[in-house]
């Protein structure tokens, strides 16, 4: 089954599943897709910290955020959350703020925005409170009936359940969707080349983009002329602007014209590059037919915290000594077998794992001390594992689909652990070009 070009473009060159895709549209309202928190936290009736459920709507978390501090009239920095949640999206999740009456919270209104006292706690909300989120996704436009989807749903369900969960890849948004050039950007910073990763980030124009958008980014790569760019780029590229107006006073500057950009989206770069070779990784694991839910000689594996995720800074090598309490710890969900995000001290595994990831590691051609960054050193990065099987039990329901008179429509519902992506699960699913997704 042909994977789309621009999942290529982002390591991934594989399905897992070998059912036919049930195609389909996601987010052809705000309603199809909810998502909800799943947090650790116990709130009680006192502290300093006010706990509430926010329940958004079409929101952006950091706008929301911000408004919601400009009406109590406090410094955003009172308002703790764990995270950020997708925008086109019904979200609902805890934040926290610090020193504040449930009687303020009643006066506040902002539109498709519902606050929920819920608590009080002397801890804040922060991104540890964290352990993952629920969904509940509908997709629509879909072109089998009722009962051919139902088969198809059905099947790939069987596959995903007996391979025990789908690969842990980074999804598309870690990338772009539209311009997928944070891991190239990275990859550039990585191999000490910061006037190809601003220009690439600058101007490198992709095929979905806006025609004015393809338009003026490619009159600043080729002419290099910043001062044009910034008379011409729209008011929203306002990151690309930003570096173009350090460049016009020092063209040569490319490492300062980084410096303008916080340090949070510097770390982007280098992360989706990291990211993007895990993914390489994974699928190489995948074509070779290693397995995912168990481990061989020469895994790495990490091991289950207290709250059930994978603690990825307690590893171990598995040897034949320990081979089968090894696997019978995976079947017990209490390990994981890992792949890297390669850093400057990357742990390596050995045997035919650790034979793929030094060969796609050195395919790249990138320097290991790269990722120190000497450059930019605020962005070195020593390297970590990440789990490579993401477990996860969908259900699904079936029905006409309404807003597409003649079509069908499903609706998909499952947990996933923090920082992993729905689309990794619904790409098995729908098998269709990562737009149709966004």
């Amino acid at each position: 089954m042909e994977i789309p070009d621009i999942e290529k473009q982002t390591g991934i060159d594989i399905y897992t599943t070998t059912t036919k895709g049930i195609g389909g549209t996601l987010r052809q309202q705000i309603d199809d897709f909810i998502v909800t928190e799943i947090t650790n936290r116990e709130e009680g009736d006192s502290g300093k910290q006010l706990v509430l459920e926010l329940t958004k709507r079409n929101w952006d978390m950091h706008h929301v955020i911000r408004d919601l501090s400009r009406k109590f009239g406090i410094s955003q920095k009172r308002i703790g959350f764990a995270g950020t949640k997708d925008k086109r999206a019904i979200t609902t999740q805890k934040i926290s703020i610090y020193n504040m009456t449930p009687q303020a919270v009643d006066d506040i209104y902002l539109k498709d925005v519902e606050l929920k006292v819920i608590g009080r706690s002397n801890r804040p909300v922060k991104l540890g409170d964290l352990t993952g989120n629920m969904f509940k996704i509908t997709v629509r436009d879909i072109d089998p009936g009722e009962n051919e989807l139902q088969t198809r749903l059905q099947e790939t369900t069987g596959e995903i359940l007996q391979t025990g969960g789908v690969p842990n890849f980074f999804g598309i948004q870690r990338f772009g969707a539209i311009r997928p050039i944070t891991h190239l950007v990275g990859e550039a910073i990585v191999r000490g080349e910061p006037k190809e990763a601003a220009l690439a980030y600058i101007a490198r124009s992709f095929p979905d983009e806006s025609e004015e958008n393809k338009h003026v980014r490619d009159h600043v790569f080729n002419t290099r002329d910043y001062a044009w760019g910034l008379d011409q780029y729209p008011l929203n590229l306002r990151y690309e602007r930003s570096m173009m107006h350090h460049l016009v006073n020092d063209p040569d500057d490319f490492t300062g014209a980084f410096g303008i950009l916080s340090k949070s989206i510097r770390m982007l770069f280098v992360h989706a590059y990291q990211s993007y070779l895990f993914n390489r990784i994974l699928c190489e694991r995948v074509k070779e037919d290693m397995p995912l839910s168990s481990v061989v000689e020469g895994d790495i594996v990490c091991f289950k915290n207290k709250n059930g995720l994978p603690d990825t800074s307690k590893t171990e090598k598995v040897t034949s000594q320990n081979l089968n309490g090894m696997n019978n710890l995976l079947r017990r969900r209490r390990a994981f077998v890992t792949a890297p995000l390669i850093g400057h001290s990357t742990e390596w595994a050995s045997g035919q794992q650790g034979e793929i990831e030094h060969r796609i590691f050195e395919k790249s051609g990138v320097p290991i001390e790269g990722f120190k960054v000497p450059l930019m050193p605020e962005l070195a990065s020593k390297g970590l594992r990440r789990e490579m099987l993401l477990h996860v039990q969908p259900g699904y329901t079936v029905s006409g689909d309404e807003l597409n008179p003649g079509k069908t429509k499903a609706v998909l519902e499952f947990s996933l652990p923090k920082g992993s992506y729905a689309t990794t699960l619904l790409r098995e699913y729908m098998k269709v070009d990562p737009k149709r997704m966004s």
